[in-house]
């Protein structure tokens, strides 16, 4: 299942470190992953220092290249418990937890964090400062607060901030780089080491190629709806070659959501796509629709 758009490092979906630690089935499916992805890190998440060793263990014995402490994630479901961005309130909890993971394995250790609980609470810098000094070897900061959660633009200068306060951690930018353009000016306000994409590959999976190309001078690629048409089904033929049928179609509607946001008549195909409820059915009106037009 290797990827025709080249990434360059890429995570499974975020597990709870208690979930790990007790071996919970459902928990261990969410790190499945195919040889070909590699490099691939896991994110873990959780508030529990002790976990922090074993878990860490856990993940390196399965395989993985790195670890992240994700202190990122602002549902509250995650934060409950100051998991996930709750951690933000709590910076030497960060520090502890790191530190036990990094003590457990040979492979690094990361953060993902974003600049702080809210616009009163600002201390990406300080979490970025004792990352390093536990051992992590990158942070990854998103520009927004817990508080904002998704809305709003991300605010560069506090990931500038985060890098001017690093000494040897990699600091990598994150939030609003949607185009080869905005990720070459996350690179110019920032000064940071890397970029890490999320919700910018909604739709777009290949985003990460536009902006190697830019970056060594080639043409980009133009693409057309018939290129979304396409992206669209090979993501689905790989969530049918793993989950069972009638989870491929609730799979579908979300990611159908994705790839379907513009373009004459797009609209009527995104709302049989998001109802679908026989997945051959869906799958003959996604070839059918007229996508040539809208090149």
């Amino acid at each position: 299942m290797t990827s025709p758009y080249r990434p360059g490092l890429v995570f499974c979906e975020m597990v709870k470190m208690d979930a790990l630690i007790r071996h919970d089935p459902g928990t261990y499916r969410l790190l499945d992953y195919d040889t070909s992805m590699h490099p691939i890190g896991a994110q873990l998440c959780g508030s529990q220092p002790a976990y922090a060793g074993p878990c860490a263990k856990i993940i390196e014995e399965l395989g993985f290249d790195l670890i992240d402490l994700n202190c990122g994630c602002p549902v509250d479901k995650v934060t409950k418990d100051n998991s996930g961005s709750g951690l933000l309130k709590h910076p030497h909890l960060i520090g502890e937890i790191v530190s036990n993971m990094v003590a457990a394995v040979n492979i690094p250790v990361t953060v993902k964090i974003r600049a702080g609980w809210d616009e009163q609470s600002i201390n990406g810098p300080q979490i970025t400062q004792i990352a390093e000094q536990a051992g992590a070897k990158i942070i990854f900061v998103h520009g927004r607060t817990r508080k904002q959660a998704y809305r709003g633009p991300a605010n560069w200068d506090y990931i500038k901030d985060c890098k001017q306060a690093a000494r040897e951690i990699k600091v990598f930018g994150n939030g609003d780089i949607l185009d080869a353009q905005s990720g070459e000016k996350m690179f110019t306000d920032t000064e940071c080491d890397g970029l890490l994409l999320s919700r910018g590959l909604f739709g777009h999976p290949w985003l990460i190629e536009d902006i190697l190309r830019h970056f060594q001078g080639q043409e980009p690629i133009q693409r057309c709806q018939e290129d979304i048409r396409n992206a669209l089904l090979t993501h689905l033929d790989y969530i049918l070659k793993y989950q069972k049928e009638r989870k491929a179609i609730l799979d579908l509607r979300r990611i159908g959501s994705w790839y379907l946001k513009k373009g004459q008549g797009i609209k009527k195909l995104k709302e049989i796509v998001v109802r679908a409820q026989n997945l051959d059915q869906v799958v003959a009106e996604i070839h059918s629709f007229d996508w040539g037009d809208l090149c």
